[in-house]
């Protein structure tokens, strides 16, 4: 029973509450049952929105024409009235009638549709260039020509997803760090993945391209409105799928270009922090917070791995054995396997960090400690 009233609220009721109780918790929980795709904040989203009314509406047309047509046939000329069935083979009318006025409603669909095409394909002119590349599960932004570059993770906390802590508003939905983008600023995305296919999307732009390893797919937005928009990987590209969220902070001109100016002292600050020599104690504290973020999700918050999927690092001879032979691991990858390289994703504290932290936690107690300057150099072959 109940689930029928939610289908009928979801069909019948939801429009209605929406246009009578606007801006109440009634409407909200209206616009969670919404059936209609969204109309987003840019051109492009508002001119497939409208062309996907127009077709609708055009098909609603269509629809109440050939029922009435079929139910009046069938109530005036019903057997019980006398009506007796014609006789023909063919009607050359009939059938131009029936081949062209079809043939003319899709070309006044087909104009719209074309220029809407158009517009989505036209990345041209852009005053911002962002790479997108798509890892099994997180997002890498560039901003090319600013030398910034950051990964963007699922920061929801392991807590909500296995149920032992109640589930936040934006639960699977929180990143590390989001993309940051100007408002009223046309954005081309230059759009790839590393590993397999993956899919950008983001409805409330109008955006959803995919992410193929070795090619770069291109498209645009302009954001109106300021605001923090959501989205996630539309293509199914593995065990952590579901938790590859899109958060994208669109900013005022003036707070956009404060944000690149500090990202751009951040990436210089890192590259200072990259001569410093750490303490154990200072490696350890943010290498288990870089390893929960990059590292757990295959290798678990407890080092054990997942049996037969992803190999345990609690006691294993990669953590436990030659540091090179770590270092190449985490920085190269392992051909062959799910293990990427982390060499152009993390920086080298990150880097140095969790491998210290992977050699004296869980017990493996090594007593082995890396630097960043350990990294940079095994990344330039000294």
């Amino acid at each position: 029973m109940s689930r029928r009233a939610n289908m009928l609220f979801a069909l019948v009721l939801a429009p209605v509450m929406s246009l009578v109780f606007s801006g109440s918790v009634l409407a909200e929980e209206a616009q969670r049952w919404a059936l209609n795709m969204p109309k987003g904040v840019t051109p492009v989203s508002n001119a497939i929105y409208d062309i996907h009314m127009v077709i609708f509406w055009i098909c609603v047309a269509i629809g109440i024409g050939v029922f009435a047509i079929m139910f009046y046939s069938m109530y005036a000329h019903r057997k019980s009235r006398g009506a007796v069935a014609a006789n023909f083979h063919e009607n050359t009318t009939a059938e131009v009638v029936w081949t062209v006025i079809p043939a003319l409603i899709l070309v006044v669909m087909a104009i719209p549709a074309t220029s809407t095409l158009l517009d989505v394909y036209d990345t041209s002119e852009a005053e911002i260039d962002v790479k997108v590349t798509g890892y099994q599960w997180k997002w890498q932004y560039e901003y090319l020509g600013e030398d910034v570059a950051y990964m963007s993770e699922l920061t929801t906390p392991e807590s909500e997803i296995y149920n032992t802590a109640p589930k936040s508003q934006y639960y699977l939905q929180e990143v590390s760090e989001p993309l940051v983008l100007p408002v009223k600023t046309k954005v081309r995305f230059l759009i790839t993945a590393k590993d397999v296919i993956h899919s950008w999307w983001v409805p409330d732009f109008g955006v959803k391209k995919d992410a193929i390893p070795g090619f770069v797919n291109e498209t645009w937005t302009y954001v109106e409105e300021p605001g923090i928009y959501r989205g996630e990987c539309a293509e199914l590209c593995g065990k952590a799928h579901a938790f590859m969220p899109i958060v994208v902070n669109v900013l005022e001109k003036e707070e956009y270009n404060s944000w690149l100016a500090e990202k751009k002292a951040q990436v210089a600050a890192v590259r200072e922090l990259a001569k410093k020599t750490f303490t154990k104690e200072e490696l350890m504290v943010q290498g288990e917070a870089a390893y929960n973020r990059s590292c757990a999700s295959c290798h678990m918050g407890n080092g054990e791995g997942i049996a037969g999927v992803f190999p345990g690092l609690k006691g294993s001879a990669i953590a436990t054995g030659d540091i090179n032979g770590h270092l190449d691991v985490v920085v190269n990858g392992k051909a062959g396997t799910a293990m990427q390289a982390f060499g152009g994703q993390l920086s080298e504290v990150d880097l140095a960090a969790i491998i210290t932290y992977e050699r004296n936690a869980w017990g493996n107690d090594t007593g082995d400690v890396v630097q960043p300057i350990d990294v940079l150099k095994f990344k330039q072959g000294q």
